[in-house]
């Protein structure tokens, strides 16, 4: 029993980190180790069995992870096609390809490295596995929690529905992916009316940009009210170019509204963790929700929010990178 000491402790850190604040990144992270360290207590039970099922849960511990990664970077290569034949060649389509080409070279790397007997040639590669393996650790925390953050249900009643914006189709039209976070934003009104309680405002938050006629709130406003919503119960905040503008400005009108405002964010699935992290670091007194996204979509996005916060937190993982690194370096230069 003591091999599960450890992850207990990690899971009540865990619970005890969500209860202060959902919307810490330190929260992905303890889930990771919750999981690893689970996992690795569970192994040590296989002493306990049976000789010939602690082969086979010991082969399956070892062959699921190589098969699930060469099937991931397939995955991965199939839907950066799909991403350039729907979306276009742009860099942030290319993401999912690139993380699913540069899988295989790990692997093909991995492969080729004992061919040719040389010391260094593999010390850098072990190093690159490492530095790869906390990357890849990091994102897996991101993915999970993330998974789990996108589950939570708005509970109450709020005051305000925000929902960010995004471009503009033509300049002044509402696309896909942005109705879809105004249909969330509606739904949330229309439940709370449903319960027969005071209507929320439904914030629209999205300035102007150069290539656009009207600002991304003004063109969500009209979409709202020509789906129904009065327009009293409308407001809009169109000065923001960044989420982080989204979030600082808005919060100005809610303050303004009601110093004891409660509210829901709404923005895309994809997005949903990394805006919640943004809201809390605005000081905004709510939750963050998402949207559906087109499933070809949702890869190359959550990749790329990821990219984002492993760069927000670059002290840390930059650090931990060079670390390892150093620590490679010198043990390949003693080998040597």
């Amino acid at each position: 029993m003591a091999a599960f000491v450890l992850p207990a402790l990690f899971f009540l850190a865990l619970c005890v980190s969500v209860f202060k604040d959902r919307r810490r990144f330190r929260n992905a992270v303890l889930f990771g180790l919750t999981f690893v360290t689970l996992s690795a207590a569970l192994l040590f039970q296989v002493t306990a069995l049976p000789p010939w099922a602690a082969l086979t849960i010991v082969a399956l511990a070892f062959a699921a992870p190589a098969l699930g990664t060469m099937a991931i970077g397939g995955f991965l290569i199939a839907n950066g096609v799909t991403m350039i034949r729907k979306e276009g060649r742009r860099p942030a389509n290319l993401l999912s390809m690139f993380a699913g080409l540069g899988i295989f070279g790990m692997i093909a790397l991995l492969i080729a490295v004992p061919m040719f007997h040389s010391t260094l040639l593999t010390g850098l590669a072990a190093t690159l596995t490492v530095v790869v393996a906390y990357v890849s650790f990091v994102f897996l925390c991101f993915l999970g929690y993330a998974f789990l953050y996108g589950r939570i249900k708005v509970r109450g009643d709020v005051d305000h529905v925000v929902m960010l914006g995004s471009g503009l189709i033509g300049g002044d039209r509402v696309p896909p992916l942005l109705a879809s976070r105004l249909r969330k934003g509606q739904e949330i009104y229309a439940a709370q009316v449903a319960r027969g309680s005071r209507p929320p405002v439904l914030l629209a938050s999205g300035g102007k940009g150069s290539d656009e006629r009207v600002a991304e709130a003004r063109a969500m406003a009209d979409w709202l009210i020509a789906e129904g919503v009065p327009a009293e119960h409308v407001t809009l905040e169109d000065r923001s170019r960044t989420t982080e503008e989204n979030m600082l400005f808005s919060k100005e009108i809610m303050l303004a509204d009601d110093p004891g405002y409660r509210c829901v964010v709404v923005t895309n699935n994809f997005h949903a963790f990394r805006a919640a992290m943004m809201a809390r670091k605005a000081g905004v007194n709510g939750q963050v929700v998402g949207s559906p996204t087109a499933r070809y979509f949702w890869p190359s996005a959550t990749l790329r929010e990821f990219v984002a916060v492993f760069w927000e937190h670059r002290r840390v993982n930059l650090s931990i990178c060079g670390v390892l690194i150093a620590i490679g370096a010198a043990v390949t230069l003693a080998a040597a």
